[in-house]
């Protein structure tokens, strides 16, 4: 099936995922959001972007002109009102204006769970829903899946917060449940396969991986992924209410989200049919292929971020100790020097060796003594050039990662730590001269990670300010001559994470475990 695509909730999880999918398959694509300022930036130049609104049945008329297939990826999970009762009048508009402009098939992302069992109320509405889409329109087809797996997904998320704050866990009963994951890369694919799908009535397909586990065997399975050992203690007490105040405390969700969550989980979420692998050449991958995944997408994302554009996104920065972007934490700062790119990037090319650290050296020949003494590199490889380097060399406790003068230089961590650990240089041309910006990234594995990282955040604030000013320094002394000052303003900034939601291997190494809806 081709022709006009209709998308909402293009803005969240599974709908930004979509949306780059389809454009990268050159699909015709119409977004509908109450904001479209908001989504402008973040399509294609062949995606439409129009104003709508589900509660606004005039808005609906005329984003679904010439629409063939549309997406419904509204709910209401978060909304302080009733959201069954919102739902169910989003549902019913939506359905009826793409009946009246003639559109040929709707889809709808639901949940698993057995509706003759007391689901929740999350549960319930997310299969109310599907059944309100199905009485005003003629063809709809609903997938019901249970948690989404990939990197920045809610309940991804939470099981990585748990999993790397918590060596032991008091456990709930829900912890227990049994769910059947799903990779966000699988759920992809039957939402792109069901545009070529023929038939004209509508289905219900249930979707999940091949796996049934429950949230604590997804846990542990990321735990030992991540080289971590995790005890859980079952308790028979914590009530959604008291569990959602816990995840507050120790996971990104905020408690009235986090409640609703709890109290989908009591229900196991089951694949019942294999209807969808009978239609569907997919194939769906194990929860540990699926966890695997979403790491290494993870850290790929986050190598290609570039700083400056997730600081203005941001809009607003300032958190002790860094912020976060997936379980890593960094720290960015900037400052301005009156000289070309060139001129900016020769002391950072030069960073290591003879030239030292440009602020601290002591500190940091301490650091690899103390490195040395614990069985690591320590600082006595050196460089191999004072002036060129070469992806993959070391640089005392460093290796290179990138190095793309006079740009970009990052290096990675070789020292002892309990966790991983990145230092990036990118200059950038700008009117009057070039910002520098220095970054400090950490991926800190399980609690010791994290009591590192703050226990010497302050030490991070004191040497990282120095060097990044005396770089500056460095550059313009080598144009004193011909440029008689150095604009040395600098502004300390973290990086806010973009979501979340937003893998080493395409990030930088460095993202709703949710069920749809």
């Amino acid at each position: 099936m081709s022709g006009l695509i209709l998308l909402t909730g293009a803005t969240g999880y599974v709908g930004g995922r979509l949306l780059s999918r389809l454009q990268q398959q050159h699909r015709q694509v119409r977004c509908v959001t109450r904001r479209p300022e908001a989504l402008r930036d973040r399509v294609d130049a062949t995606t439409e972007v129009v104003q709508g609104d589900v509660f606004d049945c005039q808005s609906l008329a005329t984003a679904f002109e010439g629409v063939e297939t549309a997406y419904y990826f509204v709910h209401s999970m978060g909304d302080n009102r009733d959201f069954e009762s919102q739902d169910r009048i989003a549902a019913e508009n939506f359905a009826k204006a793409a009946t009246q402009a003639g559109v040929r098939r709707l889809v709808y992302l639901g949940g698993l769970g057995n509706p003759d069992e007391k689901l929740s109320k999350h549960l319930r509405s997310r299969q109310e829903t599907g059944d309100v889409l199905r009485a005003h329109h003629a063809q709809v087809i609903e997938f019901r899946a249970s948690i989404v797996i990939g990197s920045g997904s809610l309940s991804f998320e939470m099981i990585r917060a748990l999993s790397e704050r918590l060596p032991i866990m008091i456990c709930p009963r829900w912890v227990q449940v049994k769910a059947q994951p799903i990779a966000i890369e699988d759920l992809l694919a039957y939402l792109i396969a069901v545009l070529e799908l023929p038939t004209a009535a509508s289905q219900i397909y249930e979707i999940g991986g091949p796996d049934q586990v429950s949230y604590g065997e997804i846990m542990q399975e990321y735990a030992r992924q991540r080289g971590l050992t995790r005890w859980m203690i079952p308790v028979p007490l914590l009530t959604p209410y008291l569990s959602s105040l816990w995840l507050g405390l120790v996971t990104p969700l905020y408690a009235r989200v986090g409640r609703k969550l709890v109290e989908s989980l009591r229900n196991p979420t089951l694949v019942s049919n294999n209807l969808a692998e009978s239609v569907f050449a997919v194939r769906p991958r194990s929860v540990r292929k699926a966890i695997e995944r979403a790491l290494v997408n993870e850290d790929r994302e986050f190598a290609e971020t570039r700083w400056s554009d997730a600081l203005s996104s941001a809009g607003k920065t300032q958190s002790w100790g860094g912020d976060r972007y997936g379980s890593r934490l960094v720290d960015s700062r900037t400052i301005t020097v009156a000289v070309s790119a060139e001129q900016a990037f020769a002391p950072i090319r030069r960073i290591g060796g003879q030239s030292g650290w440009y602020y601290g050296n002591w500190l940091w020949s301490l650091r690899g003594f103390l490195d040395l003494l614990i069985g690591g590199v320590g600082v006595r490889r050196g460089r191999r050039d004072p002036e060129n380097l070469h992806v993959g060399e070391p640089v005392g406790f460093w290796r290179v990662e990138i190095f793309e003068p006079p740009r970009r230089l990052r290096l990675h961590a070789e020292m002892k730590l309990p966790g991983r650990a990145w230092l990036e240089f990118e200059v950038t041309p700008c009117k009057g001269g070039s910002e520098i910006r220095q970054t400090a990234i950490f991926d800190p594995i399980g609690l010791a990670g994290l009591l590192y990282w703050y226990g010497i955040y302050p030490l991070h604030q004191f040497v990282f300010a120095g060097m990044l000013r005396n770089v500056a320094r460095a550059a313009g002394s080598a144009e004193r001559d011909s440029v008689p000052s150095v604009d040395v303003t600098a502004h300390r900034s973290t990086v806010e994470s973009p979501n979340a939601g937003n893998d080493l291997d395409s990030r930088g190494s460095l993202r709703e475990p949710t069920r749809p809806g």
